[in-house]
């Protein structure tokens, strides 16, 4: 088994089979959108021809959405998945906020964050899109002063209520709209279905995995990814690796891999941060230059699915830094791909 061949393709890094953004996040489940312009290249990336505006009438149009979801961070996911998917996180969403609220000696009483929410929901309901300032503004206008710092709060309980997720796509700062105008309607499943649905959709993406990555990557309880495992275990191919036990779905695509590429990885990727185990493409002694030890995840090149540099478009320019100067690099590959990211911008 060759995990790393296996991940590219079936994370569509490498010779994509998908054409819209919109099939990109259904494929993948969700994607960490904690960079809110690279999220944009982290999706078109992983279709047949990259298009930014694509991206963005994707979004707009609530086909895919950005949202506090699993780990409680930012993430991508389908706008018609959302409903079952936070039923299924909501609980240890809203504990993992009441530890942070408290650490910070915050508590907001639910008749405060019904209060809230129902100006939040006035105010959309009339101007369909808002930005953090306008919720601030409408507070004010009620006569409700509140520290920006509470107010984030505020909006992230507004979202797993499941009153708000994302509005338009601007180019630097997030907006919110009602999610009840802006999503589809869907049929409630249960928690059986989805821990099942959620597991075939990240091994069949993201494998081959293990029980541990996928975890992490939901951040469930052990005992709830179990039964998402056992659930569809007829569907699963276990293989072994390096003493590892590893799953992928019997969909997964083991076959198309091209030597010599090279791929611009955006920073959070789900390359790398949907696993625990990390290693398979990053080499230990170059873990530091793909990720801090506080969360912080850089964008890397990767040559053939193995991290091996740094890369920035700062100022407009790209520029390129290996983690060591022995490491031969296809410049031909890199060349192509920095032209395929500047033809995405551009599209």
């Amino acid at each position: 088994m060759n995990p790393i061949t296996q991940r590219l393709l079936n994370q569509q890094l490498i010779c994509p089979q998908l054409t819209t953004p919109y099939e990109v996040v259904a494929w993948m489940g969700a994607m960490q959108a904690q960079e809110y312009r690279m999220m944009r290249w982290a999706v078109g990336m992983r279709t047949k021809r990259p298009s930014a505006r694509a991206f963005e009438k994707a979004y707009n149009e609530g086909q895919i959405v950005r949202i506090h979801l699993f780990r409680t961070t930012w993430q991508l996911v389908a706008g018609e998945d959302l409903g079952w998917m936070l039923e299924l996180c909501r609980d240890n969403a809203l504990r993992g906020m009441a530890g942070w609220m408290h650490s910070n000696g915050v508590e907001i009483p639910l008749a405060e964050q019904e209060s809230i929410q129902s100006i939040f929901n006035d105010y959309l309901s009339k101007s369909r899109i808002a930005q953090k300032a306008d919720f601030a503004k409408a507070l004010e206008d009620r006569g409700v002063t509140m520290e920006d710092h509470r107010l984030s709060y505020h909006i992230r309980l507004a979202e797993y209520s499941g009153l708000l997720c994302s509005g338009d796509l601007f180019p630097m700062k997030h907006s919110y709209a009602l999610a009840a105008d802006k999503l589809p309607q869907t049929p409630r499943i249960s928690k059986e279905e989805a821990l099942a649905k959620l597991a075939r959709t990240y091994f069949r993406s993201h494998g081959p995995a293990t029980l541990e990555d996928f975890v992490w990557w939901s951040g469930l309880n052990i005992g709830d990814c179990r039964k998402g495992i056992n659930a569809i275990q007829g569907e699963l191919i276990e293989e072994r690796w390096k003493g590892l036990s590893f799953l992928r779905h019997q969909e997964s695509r083991t076959r198309g891999f091209r030597s010599g590429t090279v791929t611009l990885l955006p920073p959070y990727d789900e390359y790398l941060i949907g696993y625990k185990s990390r290693h398979v493409a990053v080499k230990p002694h170059h873990m530091h230059r793909a990720h801090s030890g506080n969360g912080i995840f850089w964008p890397v090149i990767l040559q053939d699915g193995e991290a091996v540099g740094n890369w920035s478009a700062a100022g407009g320019k790209l520029q390129a830094e290996l983690f060591h100067p022995d490491i031969i690099l296809n410049e031909d590959a890199l060349e192509e791909e920095m032209a395929r990211y500047t033809r995405f911008l551009n599209k």
